[in-house]
């Protein structure tokens, strides 16, 4: 396990500290789990940033078939 020293906004500790002796869990505990629950936020949000990028250039390509199959005649 890594050590990390950190400021924390007066408020922000303040506020973590109530909740802390209401949940009875080590602030240490607490800060992980907040942590790793950030990074599970951050991680969906570049996940959705790609998915965009990569639908938009499907549906770029999707509209050029598209327009190709309407160009053939179904006529026969």
């Amino acid at each position: 396990m890594k050590t990390v020293s950190l400021k924390i906004d007066d408020s922000i500790f303040g506020e973590t500290e109530k909740i802390l002796s209401r949940i009875s869990i080590p602030r240490n505990r607490y800060i992980n789990e907040a942590i790793e629950y950030y990074n599970k936020v951050q991680k969906r949000q570049f996940l959705e940033k790609r998915l965009k990028a990569e639908s938009e250039l499907v549906k770029k390509e999707s509209m050029k078939i598209l327009k190709d199959f309407e160009k053939i005649d179904y006529a026969d």
